[in-house]
């Protein structure tokens, strides 16, 4: 692959979700090239989203082009077979826990989604507004609803929209509730202070992931219906494991695929 080329990049897109959006750009500000989407079975790299099953699914066999794709901050919903990993290579997966799963001895971990505060740097101003960020299948849930139509401080933050503007809804929140496991992340890169909340179908194993690797202290969620009453004073704010997220910062830094980068003229350029 030439330099000048756009790397070919798998994300989920079958809806439209903030959180898988962001990974193109995420991609091409650590690499400094374009981007562009491909399906899994044609992908040079795997970033931002749970998609290691993805990516077992479209490599359990060599790739009759001899190209092993590369697997950098991704995570997984499920323990998945190992049979895949002969045929990618791994620079970085989310957390110790997809690590371990996998068998794999490292010690680099991070979601690229903690990039994104040096992606989308024009942010509003902080304000008072509580923000809420449901997985993508609860949006339109009845607690939701009810709880907005109660209280203005609450903003719904519509993880379908413009993946730019969910980031600067997010930035701009005093804190943020999430059941999108991106909500949590893009508010810790911002460094709001956010709760988890109950999803509905995903499984735990992503966001415990997430938090192991980078210390931050994610025991059970909240429901939805627990949100009016819950004290936001108790959660534990970003900065307490900031130490934990610029250790991932830099090692997904660390870790980009050399091969992929784009040559020192043309990151200049």
């Amino acid at each position: 692959m030439a330099a000048d080329e756009p790397i070919a990049l798998h994300w989920w897109k079958a809806v439209p979700n903030f959180g898988d959006a962001i990974s193109a750009m995420v991609v091409a500000h650590v690499s400094g090239r374009p981007v562009t989407h491909v399906a899994a079975g044609k992908a040079d790299l795997f970033a931002i989203g749970s998609i290691i099953q993805v990516a077992r699914r479209a490599h359990q066999e060599a790739r009759a082009d001899g190209v092993k794709p590369w697997i950098w901050g991704s995570g997984m919903l499920a323990p998945v077979n190992r049979d895949f990993l002969p045929h990618v290579q791994i620079a970085a997966v989310r957390g110790p826990i997809s690590a371990a799963l996998l068998q794999i001895e490292t010690d680099s971990f991070g979601d690229p989604g903690l990039l994104i505060s040096e992606v989308i740097t024009d942010v509003p101003e902080r304000s008072d507004r509580i923000g809420i960020v449901p997985h993508h299948t609860l949006v339109d849930d009845a607690a939701l609803a009810g709880l907005l139509s109660d209280d203005p401080r609450y903003l719904l933050i519509d993880p379908r929209g413009d993946a730019s503007d969910v980031c600067r809804q997010i930035a701009s929140c005093a804190h943020v509730f999430a059941s999108s496991l991106h909500g949590l992340i893009v508010a810790d890169a911002y460094g709001v202070p956010n709760t988890w909340v109950a999803p509905t179908g995903q499984g735990h194993l992503k966001y415990h992931d997430y938090a192991a690797g980078v210390g931050r202290s994610l025991i059970a969620p909240v429901v939805m219906g627990d949100i009016a009453g819950f004290d936001r004073a108790s959660a534990q704010p970003p900065q307490a494991y900031a130490q934990g997220i610029a250790r991932a910062r830099a090692a997904l830094k660390t870790t980009f695929p050399a091969p992929l980068r784009a040559a020192p003229h043309m990151a200049s350029a």
